[in-house]
């Protein structure tokens, strides 16, 4: 999710068909200053200017400055911008204003939804839902807004859509599959849609919506106004256009061009750090042990059991963290994301399988392949072995990995001062993601990369890439200079041994461990959070999964294991953080809940099947009994 402070430079190309001014009339030279527009200057409902004043934004950043105005006047847009530089609110706020001014006519047509936002995850999903909500807190007229996904079942989204909403959000597979079963009907869909929007359109067919986006053309309306937003450019893009707008306005910001041009900002510092493949669990350890790098931290890999791995073996030195993958359940991972934005904890692990549906069907394909065909007896075998766990496993494997679940893209993670790459990504354009998710908003961040001999050709991609985006003769990514040979050594015995110690089974009991906690976190606490959301800090996702107490030596590192080079560069980050305010805050003291003891309460143990009505007979029928023994000490 793109945060609105965040700017950058335009240029404008346009589609084939469509009439513009001269290109030099359109570009804007480089280094000249841009002039900065208020929402005022853009026409915008005032109920909506009011919410961003809340908001505390008061200028459009340059995407905003130039689509709303395109989106206003009805044209088809295709804005492509980098990653953090307002494209959300550059669709939503036109939108709202566009369904207030029709709603306040009287001219809104309710037989299925206004408007359509699909996007590739159910993350970017939630997000785009909650701002949407955000931009309407002040709107006397009220418009409603939806979200289905297809963890949903048939009756929520039925009850869901039951009066029908003017903004449905949602991905383009829950949609296709709600027109198929008639829980919307497709003539109402032609009748009422009147903008449809694709956010992240560069990465919808990598999660294989071609299909699912054909299936919904026959019913959307020639009239229906299309905007596609983008971080890049790629075959990907120029196809969704060709397949569902009609002359659009290319919009393009001048920093990006194909898929792996997009350009790190200059904000953010990015370093490397060269090792082995068994050495990086030591690496990490030295560098968030002896606190060389700001909190809060977002740490990569590339797999659900190299995560678990790493936070096990973070756990034995008393750093607690958290683990974000496609097999928790949706309200689990939106939790996880409010927490660490919170900073109730500052690392969070990250999987980022960067593989599309498609890589991982023909892999399975070509294993297929190479096994040799059973016998029609020992099929029969199979078969009769298999029947009774079938029904069980189908249901395991729909359930185990959430297809929909994306982290390196439109995920807002809020103040990420630090992305280490644990793994590497698979590409250059995958890295300018990742890295993508600090330094928003104008802020500072550093990334930092650790490097195995394995991974070198992947390093050497992305810093040519970067060269050549930077037009640089010198390397981008700089060695990290704060940590020594000397302490990662100090700590390398201890490492060791502590990395032998977390074996495959430790690591499947955590995942069934950590899915079983978070279960019971999303469904028994659904209903509690959403009535007492201070509540949330309850839910503590970097608690420990190991049942083995952990060694008290390893909690502290002793003073003569630390040079005093790193010594001194960790007091150095220690005062930079100090002196921009970002120590851990202390936890709000929660309405409702009575100090004393310290222990939080389990808001599970608060539920009582009794009710208000019986601890009330309760409490009359022990009355008289505490009136006399009242009397008898008197």
């Amino acid at each position: 999710m793109e945060t609105a402070e965040e700017a950058g430079q335009e240029v404008f190309t346009t589609g084939e068909e469509e009439r513009i001014p001269d290109a030099a009339a359109c570009s804007r030279e480089e280094g000249k200053e841009e002039e900065e527009v208020s929402f005022d200057e853009l026409g915008l409902d005032e109920q909506l200017k009011r919410a961003l004043r809340k908001k505390g934004i008061a200028k459009a950043t340059p995407i905003q400055r130039e689509a709303i105005p395109l989106i206003l006047e009805g044209k088809d847009v295709v804005a492509k911008a980098k990653t953090g530089s307002g494209k959300t609110f550059a669709y939503l706020l036109p939108l709202l204003h566009e369904l207030l001014k029709l709603s306040s006519e009287g001219h809104i047509r309710k037989p299925a939804p206004n408007a359509f936002i699909l996007v590739p995850t159910r993350e970017l999903c939630q997000q785009v839902y909650n701002e949407a909500l955000s931009l309407l807190e002040f709107c006397t007229c009220k418009l409603r807004v939806a979200q289905v996904t297809a963890s949903m079942s048939d009756k929520d989204i039925t009850v869901a859509l039951s009066a029908p909403p003017n903004i449905l959000v949602s991905t383009p597979a829950c949609v296709a599959t709600c027109i198929s079963k008639g829980i919307i009907r497709g003539p109402s869909v032609k009748e009422s849609l009147s903008m449809m929007i694709l956010d992240e359109a560069d990465l919808l067919l990598s999660y294989r919506c071609e299909d699912d986006l054909k299936a919904l053309i026959p019913h959307i309306p020639r009239s229906c106004q299309s905007i596609l937003m983008s971080a890049t450019s790629s075959s990907d893009v120029d196809k969704l256009t060709k397949l569902l707008l009609h002359n659009p306005f290319i919009l393009t910001l001048s920093e990006v061009g194909r898929a792996k041009d997009e350009v790190i900002p200059k904000n953010v510092q990015q370093f490397s750090i060269s090792c082995d493949a068994k050495d990086k669990m030591l690496h990490i350890l030295a560098l968030l042990k002896f606190e060389l790098i700001q909190k809060k931290v977002l740490i990569f890999v590339n797999s659900i059991d190299m995560a678990f791995r790493l936070r096990l073996f973070l756990e034995k030195f008393g750093i607690r963290s958290a683990v974000l993958n496609a097999e928790l359940p949706q309200n689990s991972r939106v939790h996880i994301i409010e927490a660490f934005n919170a900073r109730l904890f500052d690392y969070l692990i990250a999987t980022d399988d960067t593989k599309t549906k498609e890589e991982k069907q023909n892999n399975k394909d070509k294993e297929n392949k190479k096994e040799p065909k059973l016998s029609r007896k020992r099929e029969k075998q199979t078969n009769k072995e298999n029947k009774k766990e079938s029904k069980v496993s189908r249901k395991h494997l729909q359930q185990t990995l959430d297809a929909e679940f994306g982290v390196v893209r439109g995920i807002d993670f809020k103040n990420v001062f630090t992305v280490v790459n644990f793994d590497m990504p698979l590409d250059a354009a995958g890295y300018v993601h990742r890295v993508g998710r600090t330094g928003r908003a104008n802020k500072t961040g550093a990334s930092i990369s650790l490097v195995s001999q394995e991974e070198d050709s992947t390093f050497k991609e992305i810093e040519h890439m970067l060269q050549d985006v930077e037009k640089k003769d010198m390397d981008c990514i700089s060695p990290f200079p704060l940590l020594t040979k000397d302490a990662v050594e100090s700590l390398r015995y201890r490492a060791q041994d502590v990395a032998r110690s977390v074996t495959t089974r430790d690591i499947q009991e955590a995942r069934r461990q950590d899915i079983k906690n978070e279960i019971l976190n999303s469904e028994k606490l659904k209903s509690h959070f959403e009535e007492n959301p201070r509540d949330l800090d309850l839910l503590k996702h970097d608690k420990l999964l190991s049942n083995k107490e952990i060694p008290a030596h390893l909690r502290d590192v002793p003073d003569y294991l630390i040079d005093p080079k790193t010594k001194e560069a960790s007091n150095v980050v220690k005062l930079s953080r100090a002196a921009m305010g970002i120590e851990k805050p202390q936890r709000r003291k929660r309405q409702g809940f009575k100090g004393g003891s310290g222990k939080s309460r389990d808001p599970l143990k608060t539920f009582s099947a009794e009710g208000k009505r019986g601890r009330r007979r309760k409490d009359r029928e022990g009355e008289p009994g505490r009136r006399k023994s009242r009397k008898a000490e008197s």
